[in-house]
């Protein structure tokens, strides 16, 4: 990967786009989020091999779960913070969206959910948080009806 500024493209794009044969491209912004530059092929490869992958885990998902939820504990060691049922469902989850943008090439639907259920399992991590979530909730957002805590 080479990093260019994005004024290099609109300056001389015969500096930038000789390199996309031998790399991608990162072009910093300033205000703007960053873009990459790829050639088809190296992107159509990428994507080809994720279906693959995603593909692949989620056949493994379907004929022993628990292998599953072990591979993507190795990349996903907050998992083990999820109670278990949860576990269960966040994998399943995932891989969902992991094959469905593997499929289209829109992978923010996995980012958004995997960054939900991060954000799920640090909740569970706290033990008093972690106690609340297991309580009934009285639907009062933490105050009485009569708006005294």
């Amino acid at each position: 990967m080479k990093t260019s500024p994005f004024s290099a493209l609109a300056r001389d794009r015969n500096e930038v786009f000789p390199e996309l044969d031998v790399a991608d491209v990162l072009l910093e912004r300033r205000d703007a989020e960053n873009v990459w530059l790829v050639r088809d092929e190296r992107y159509q490869a990428a994507r080809a091999a994720l279906l693959t992958l995603a593909r692949s885990m989620t056949i493994v998902a379907r004929s022993n779960q628990v292998l599953a939820e072990e591979a993507l504990a190795e990349d996903l060691p907050w998992l083990t913070w999820l109670p278990e049922h949860e576990r269960l469902q966040c994998v399943r989850e995932l891989l969902a969206h992991l094959l469905a943008g593997a499929d289209t090439g829109e992978l923010l639907p996995y980012a958004r959910a995997r960054r939900s259920w991060t954000s799920t399992a640090l909740a569970w991590s706290d033990p008093e948080i972690a106690r609340d979530l297991v309580n009934p909730f009285d639907g009062s957002g933490g105050q009485s009806i009569d708006g005294a805590e």
